[in-house]
């Protein structure tokens, strides 16, 4: 709490009884009365305004310099008055509070301090919910378990720009009887589960409901119809059975009839290197010893990606004909780890340059 003391100039005059009349005839009384009346009025001028001032002060410090939580406010001690309006925001200036972390934008010219995230940031080097938000992918799984039973229909030739080509094949399997086409499949499930959390809408070129195909130039213009950003067809080899490991095909530069990737050839080359890298560290695979270089073929035979327009690339993550590799791709766990190479790989793709 703060005193105030009041100094009077020294030697002050003798008090006067107030009551006792004053001669005015009198040469010595007649100077000293005006000035004990100013004197007087100052005082009281004086003590007029210290008053005031020390019950707001010692109201303001109870209301918030108090050190014990049970002193009375001044809300509570004095009479109440209208608070002062508060000081209007910078024009330009909105401030939101979500969970305690108060965020807001700066006006023209102002720079706000670095407020703490509204949401769990997600662990270094993880995409968030809105990594790949409106970027448009195409998963094509390759072939389809029906076929077999249409080889009339799969075994028709179609145009693929510089050849003519079956419109499908039933696709290879493990000696246990696993099929390319449901490996492929369950892959593309848990990779579009991946790149949806992170935003992308997701394309496929079947989802296990049609009877047969698509046929190769369908899959090609399904892709194209939807404007991908990237497109990746998944498969699984069919190898001479002591050769394993995964490999990456890109398109080669096919100009003919209705063939012409010329445009997407760089970009596809780029997306096969990510898709090499990441695979390769998200399931362990090593690069396929049974063809392809280091892990990467170029093709020019490829209806899929020949009739391409999008950033294309086919991905044959195993031979099923090995042992090992069998083993490997029949591993729920694996599946996981080999669609969370090839959703990291789109990503990356879509996302750096």
């Amino acid at each position: 709490m703060t005193r105030t003391t009041t100094h009077h100039p020294a030697g002050p005059a003798e008090p006067v009884d107030p009551a006792e009349p004053v001669d005015p005839t009198d040469p010595a009384a007649a100077p000293a009365a005006p000035r004990r009346r100013a004197t007087l009025r100052r005082t009281a001028a004086v003590a007029g305004v210290l008053a005031p001032l020390g019950l707001a002060g010692w109201l303001g410090w109870q209301a918030v310099g108090s050190p014990d939580p049970s002193a009375p406010s001044a809300a509570s001690t004095a009479p109440a008055t209208p608070a002062a309006p508060a000081a209007p925001a910078a024009p330009g200036t909105t401030s939101t509070a979500t969970g305690g972390t108060t965020t807001g934008t700066p006006a023209p010219g102002t720079s706000a301090a670095p407020a703490g995230p509204a949401f769990p940031a997600p662990a270094p080097g993880a995409a968030s919910a809105t990594t790949l938000t409106g970027r448009t992918v195409l998963l094509d799984p390759g072939h389809n378990t029906g076929n077999s039973a249409h080889t009339t229909d799969i075994n028709r030739k179609v145009d693929i720009g510089n050849a003519r080509k079956e419109c499908d094949t039933t696709g290879t399997a493990t000696n246990a009887g696993y099929t390319e086409a449901e490996y492929s499949l369950d892959v593309v499930h848990r990779a579009r589960a991946i790149l949806a959390a992170r935003g992308a809408t997701v394309v496929l070129v079947h989802d296990g409901d049609r009877p047969w195909g698509p046929c190769i130039d369908e899959r090609a213009r399904i892709g194209n119809t939807a404007r991908a950003d990237a497109a990746v067809s998944v498969h699984g080899d069919g190898g001479p059975a002591g050769g394993s490991g995964f490999h990456v095909i890109m398109p080669a530069k096919v100009v003919a009839g209705r063939a012409d990737t010329a445009a997407i050839v760089d970009p596809s080359h780029r997306l096969g290197l990510l898709l090499r890298e990441n695979f390769h560290a998200a399931t362990g695979e090593p690069y396929a010893d049974y063809t392809a270089n280091q892990g990467l073929d170029t093709r020019s035979d490829l209806g899929g990606l020949n009739l391409s327009t999008v950033p294309k690339v086919f991905i044959e993550c195993g031979n099923m004909r090995n042992p090992a590799d069998a083993r490997r791709m029949t591993d729920p766990q694996w599946r996981q780890q080999a669609a969370q190479g090839i959703a990291d790989a789109l990503t990356a793709f879509l996302t750096t340059r």
